[in-house]
């Protein structure tokens, strides 16, 4: 199937709202995109147009993003983009959706501490992995290492 994926850089312009439905946790937020770029009349930095896009967050997602997002936060989103118009009392209105697959802090600008949310589904914790034994037996170059056969020599033959 083709869509649209996006990845949009701005901040969170509403508080998450959170909702339980019967398909799991949604949150939603808005989030406002505004384009910067260098005026060279004013020797500065100046902000563009804004687009606000309504952001929806499903399952774990959503109860993370509801957690973790307030106003002002600047935030990378990234997801299918949805653009829905339609008429209302006579007139046009288009509005623009992202439907998140992935959403995080912009550590361009600040920074954030990371703390992994426990999985509902496991309630026991994984046995711990042995850590594999990354050393190498000391040799001198060309020689195979103790206990190894010795490598195969290939000779290509001529013929006369």
């Amino acid at each position: 199937m083709n869509e649209t994926m996006v990845c949009a850089v701005g901040n969170v312009a509403t508080q998450p709202v959170f909702r339980e439905l019967a398909a799991g946790p949604s949150a939603r937020f808005r989030l406002a995109v505004t384009s910067r770029y260098w005026d060279r009349e004013k020797n500065a930095w100046t902000d563009g147009h804004t687009n606000f896009f309504t952001v929806w967050a499903n399952r774990q997602l959503a109860t993370n993003a509801a957690t973790s997002l307030t106003v002002g936060d600047p935030v990378v989103v990234q997801g299918r983009l949805k653009v829905r118009t339609e008429t209302r009392e006579g007139q046009q209105w288009a509005s623009a959706d992202i439907d998140a697959v992935a959403i995080g802090h912009d550590l361009a600008r600040g920074t954030a501490a990371f703390r992994r949310t426990g999985r509902p589904d496991s309630a026991a914790p994984a046995p711990p992995r042995p850590e594999p034994d990354w050393e190498t037996p000391a040799e001198s170059p060309g020689t195979p290492a103790e206990g190894q056969p010795e490598p195969a020599v290939a000779v290509a033959l001529a013929a006369p």
